[in-house]
């Protein structure tokens, strides 16, 4: 089995590894906000037809690792899973939008 992948007239391999972190790099996503946050990235990724290779959500950062068609831009990927895992997590823990309490923020 080959590490490339086939297209119409291409074979390409665009392997990304990408990390992120929530605002101020407070540590919100534990429990059901990082399952949830785990669970939007495989959704997204999947419509826009990447595949994950590996995924890690920790506390305060995201590691993404995913093989992304050349015909996909990386910001085209990265707006639509950033922005929509948001929209959605916001919706779900309404909470998170304010300010963290200062118990909670460990640097």
């Amino acid at each position: 089995m080959s590490r490339f992948e086939k297209l119409s007239h291409v074979l390409w391999h665009c392997q990304y590894h990408i990390v992120w972190v929530p605002k101020y790099r407070y540590r919100i996503l534990t429990g059901s906000v990082g399952n949830e946050v785990y669970r939007c990235i495989h959704i997204y990724c999947g419509r826009l037809g990447c595949e994950i290779v590996e995924l890690n959500v920790q506390p305060d950062h995201v590691h993404l690792l995913v093989k992304v068609p050349p015909k996909i831009a990386i910001s085209e990927l990265l707006g639509a899973v950033k922005g929509r895992t948001a929209i959605r997590i916001f919706k779900q823990f309404p909470n998170l939008r304010k300010k963290p309490r200062l118990a909670h923020f460990n640097p």
